[in-house]
């Protein structure tokens, strides 16, 4: 480990000589880039001189205490710097393993969040809804920025389907273990005789891809224009703004009507597309992958049951970790924290654990 360590702050201080560079500093590609690089070793750096510093400090400490006749007080001293200087090179030592754990290459990009009602007919698409408020209170109390993309409502107000964008650095990084099937056990608002139905919702989480990642041929793409519907204005009905995107290798279909303009419809329903082609490209990938080298979290399938929200008991239970919070209401008013980040914990120790 200390061998790579030593190569990680190697390398950390090449992009920071390269980013003083006039050279490089007028080339924003190379500027951006390294800047990314910079921001994603500097805090392992900051790690391994900090271990170091304490083995060192340890280490002057033990020379201090074989010195002979060092009087009671100054021994005191080196004792408890000894002590103090091993407690904090241990713990850095068990930071620094999780911080050179692999990296996910999508965790620091925007992500689409494709919410779908399931079994349970108007109930599963009033939860949809209750999702989609609980994400978004979750992102803008992150500071991201939410951009709908597709609605389909219900008359009741619920949602057949709605997919929208979180936009922000490290926004899949948090969300990325959402994707699955979301259960819901309550008193539905249409039952009169106060019955709990249980019904489901899947929810899938989409790292959004570049335009390099994919390429994308123009002649493999239908795209045709409708009105669109539902709630919004004005607008509504009046003009083919939006946009159905057919992807016809695939058999892929994507839907925008969003925005009032043709062409911003256009460009999100691309964004989604491609992000949705990088999903299938990547799930083919990790297909080959062993069962035992899959996530303790969970593969990310869709189909998968992952989380329980019962309102009754004002429980949520997440079935992948075990985990159960008594905070059903903090949940669905966004705060996913504690959930989010046992998730994680999860994740690296299964990691950790695999070596």
């Amino acid at each position: 480990m200390l061998d790579r360590l030593k190569d990680v702050e190697k390398r950390y201080e090449e992009v920071m000589a390269q980013l003083c560079d006039p050279s490089v500093i007028s080339d924003t590609e190379k500027y951006r880039e390294l800047m990314k690089e910079s921001k994603q070793l500097e805090p392992i750096v900051e790690k391994y001189r900090e271990y170091a510093t304490a083995r060192q400090n340890e280490q002057e400490a033990r020379t201090l205490l074989d010195t002979a006749g060092i009087d009671r007080d100054l021994r005191e001293l080196a004792e408890e710097e000894l002590h103090e200087s091993r407690d904090i090179a241990e713990r850095c030592a068990d930071e620094l393993k999780i911080l050179l754990l692999p990296r996910d290459p999508n965790d620091d990009r925007n992500v689409i969040v494709e919410i779908r009602a399931g079994a349970g007919g108007e109930e599963s698409a009033l939860f949809a809804g209750s999702l989609y408020r609980m994400y978004s209170l979750y992102a803008q109390a992150g500071g991201y920025q939410i951009e709908p993309v597709n609605i389909s409502e219900t008359e009741l107000g619920g949602y057949k389907e709605i997919s929208f964008m979180i936009i922000g650095e490290g926004a899949y990084s948090r969300l990325k273990f959402e994707s699955g099937v979301h259960r819901v056990q309550r008193v539905p608002e249409t039952e009169a005789g106060g019955r709990i139905h249980t019904s489901t919702v899947t929810v899938a989480i989409l790292p959004e891809a570049e335009e390099v990642e994919l390429d994308i041929n123009p002649a493999d793409l239908q795209i045709d224009t409708f009105r669109s519907s539902g709630a919004g204005g004005q607008h509504i009905n009046k003009t083919e703004s939006a946009i159905r995107i057919t992807h016809l290798p695939t058999g892929t279909v994507v839907e925008c009507q969003d925005e009032r303009s043709q062409f911003k419809n256009k460009d999100k329903a691309m964004r989604v597309l491609r992000s949705r082609l990088l999903e299938a490209k990547q799930t083919e990938q990790q297909s080959a992958i062993a069962a035992d080298r899959r996530s303790q979290v969970g593969t990310g399938d869709r189909s998968e049951r992952i989380r329980t929200y019962n309102f009754p008991q004002g429980r949520v239970t997440d079935h992948r970790i075990g985990l159960t919070l008594y905070k059903l209401e903090a949940v669905m008013n966004g705060a996913l924290d504690e959930v989010i980040d046992a998730l994680i914990t999860a994740d690296r120790a299964e990691k950790l654990q695999k070596g």
